[in-house]
């Protein structure tokens, strides 16, 4: 595999380890409400809907094969669009301007929720909140797909819900240790070096555009990486200011 696979294969494991982490938090509260049986039923038939868009796609990609070059700049915008929502989210967090998002509190939310609803609402609860996060691993697997083997992308997503399923089974709580702010910026990072590499490249050439090749996606990813960081501190660092001016 090249760099680039590898990074895209990266990727796809650590933005699908977020979204299945918080899965299974909402998958876990349920099951604690209403048994596991019923909860994991619940989160299979998500799971399985996931799975065969997933299935679906990939056949339809198969089959354009031939011109997919030409949607590589498409691809790039959408990677850009989808990144920089988290990379912006992150900023933010790091900026203290939102606050950090904790699974153990939506986990005790969760649950209140629940304790208040019908065991066919709990269900649904279960199955939508497996469905939705499985939809963004779709859209990541559709997107990053074509760089490493859609097969490639599909499994690196697999594995890490694998990944999640067992260390949530061993620890039977929410996975509060995961620094989901870190991971979210760090696979923000990358999807923005993708979709700025393949967006650019598909409408210029990649030739002209990124003369290094896929050394360029490590550069890209240091620029937004270090670029992010200067924003949060100095974001942080004015507001310090004014509310010393405040006071």
């Amino acid at each position: 595999m090249t760099g680039a696979q590898w990074g895209g294969a990266s990727a796809i494991f650590l933005a699908s380890a977020v979204e299945w982490v918080e899965a299974f938090t909402i998958v876990l509260a349920v099951a604690l409400t209403i048994g596991w049986r019923r909860a994991t039923g619940a989160a299979v038939a998500g799971l399985a809907v996931v799975a065969v868009l997933i299935v679906i796609t990939g056949a339809g990609l198969e089959a354009a094969q031939a011109d997919i070059v030409r949607i590589r700049a498409a691809i790039g915008i959408f990677l850009l669009l989808f990144g920089l929502r988290w990379y912006i989210k992150a900023i933010r967090r790091y900026s203290g301007r939102t606050a950090l998002h904790d699974e153990e509190k939506e986990f005790a939310d969760t649950r209140e929720h629940l304790e208040r609803a019908e065991g066919r609402a709990a269900w649904g609860v279960a199955f939508k909140g497996v469905l939705l996060e499985g939809l963004e691993v779709w859209l990541l697997v559709v997107a990053l797909g074509h760089t490493l083997s859609y097969a490639a992308a599909a499994g690196s997503a697999a594995a890490s819900l694998a990944a999640v399923i067992v260390a949530g089974l061993a620890l039977r709580a929410p996975l509060t240790r995961v620094p989901e702010n870190t991971l979210k910026y760090v696979v923000a990072c990358a999807i923005l070096s993708f979709g700025s590499f393949w967006g650019l490249g598909g409408l210029a050439g990649e030739q002209a555009v990124w003369p290094l090749g896929d050394v360029t996606l490590l550069l890209l990813f240091a620029a937004y990486a270090a670029g992010g960081r200067i924003i949060a501190w100095r974001s942080r660092a004015s507001g310090s200011a004014a509310a010393g001016a405040r006071a």
